[in-house]
């Protein structure tokens, strides 16, 4: 059996309480009642402050491999990370999209500029009398 990971963040700020983790193997699922009552970190909060996001098991695996899950994206419940940044010798970049959501949306963008240059080119063409 594979579980996703269970993030709980703080309702108004998007700050990390607690990420559950991934788990494989001869596991059980846990409920949200029961993470409150396992981890120190929900247990002493009141429980209407805190929100949680429920991710698909391997989501954002090399994201959270290569950077640092800094907080939940309110408006999206989506997570933020933080990277080493490459040009400033490992200093950490500010908290953004996964950079699997950056890629995904890179390449749809990339097909629909394809697709307009063909559109550009056939009316040229047209224009020119090709």
């Amino acid at each position: 059996m594979n579980i996703g990971r269970r993030i709980y963040y703080d309702k108004e700020t998007g700050n990390i309480i607690q990420d559950a983790g991934e788990r494989s193997g001869d596991v059980i699922e846990t409920t949200v009642y029961q993470d409150f009552i396992s981890y120190l970190s929900l247990a002493e909060r009141v429980p209407d402050t805190v929100g949680y996001v429920e991710l698909e098991y391997g989501q954002y695996t090399q994201d959270f491999a290569e950077g640092r899950l800094e907080r939940i994206d309110l408006g999206t419940l989506t997570p933020l990370f933080s990277y080493s940044d490459p040009i400033q010798s490992g200093e950490p970049t500010p908290p953004q999209q996964a950079l699997a959501v950056q890629v995904a949306t890179l390449k749809i963008q990339a097909v629909e500029q394809e697709q307009r240059l063909g559109d550009i080119e056939v009316v040229m063409a047209e224009l020119l009398g090709m």
